[in-house]
């Protein structure tokens, strides 16, 4: 299916390799294109959920050149919120410890924003998932983190990793969405794009 795609060259503006992963389980022919690193700050009275798509957008702005001829640029961004907590990447070990360690027991929210570029139109969306954690004990944290160093992951988790497998009771929303990527509204949105770049 968006067979109308194929007028395109799709580009995932993207280092990760779930999102790498989720954009090729919809059957798009694309390509990825390391991004320059993007200053991930933002304004600080900006609400907490629009922060994503805040980033997400940035990201597009930081291609370089901007999509040229039948080029669909897409980027993305997740966060995990809790309590007004607002958790990105871990940046070492203690850290990833200690967001398990506050998402334990605990429901929060994981956020992503999306935005689509190309010469002509640009689409920006976001999506929210509710995930419900049951109790992780300090050593099932230590084993997570120590076997898979979960550095480039917003919370400091992989919903499809062992700690998924473990600790998540309950979802409201998009199990892709929490990997990274929300793949069913990122369809609908690629679908409705013109046919014609």
């Amino acid at each position: 299916m968006l067979r109308h795609l194929q007028a395109y060259r799709v580009i995932l503006g993207s280092h990760s390799p779930r999102r790498r992963e989720l954009l090729e389980g919809l059957g798009l022919t694309f390509e990825v294109r390391t991004m320059p690193e993007v200053d991930e700050s933002y304004p600080h009275r900006l609400p907490m959920q629009e922060i994503p798509l805040y980033i997400a957008r940035n990201k597009a702005g930081a291609f370089a050149p901007s999509p040229q001829g039948n080029e669909l640029l897409i980027t993305a961004d997740t966060v995990v919120l809790i309590r007004q907590t607002l958790l990105g990447k871990p940046a070492d070990r203690d850290e990833a410890l200690g967001m398990l360690e506050l998402l334990s027991g605990c429901t929060h929210r994981v956020l992503t924003g999306v935005c689509l570029v190309s010469q002509t139109r640009t689409v920006a969306f976001s999506a929210c998932s509710l995930v419900r954690f049951a109790p992780i004990s300090e050593a099932d944290r230590l084993y997570y983190v120590d076997h898979f160093h979960p550095y480039d992951k917003a919370g400091g988790y992989g919903i499809q990793e062992w700690i998924g497998y473990i600790a998540v009771e309950a979802i409201h929303g998009s199990f892709y969405n929490v990997m990274g990527l929300p793949v069913e509204r990122l369809y609908r949105e690629l679908a409705r794009f013109p046919h014609t770049p």
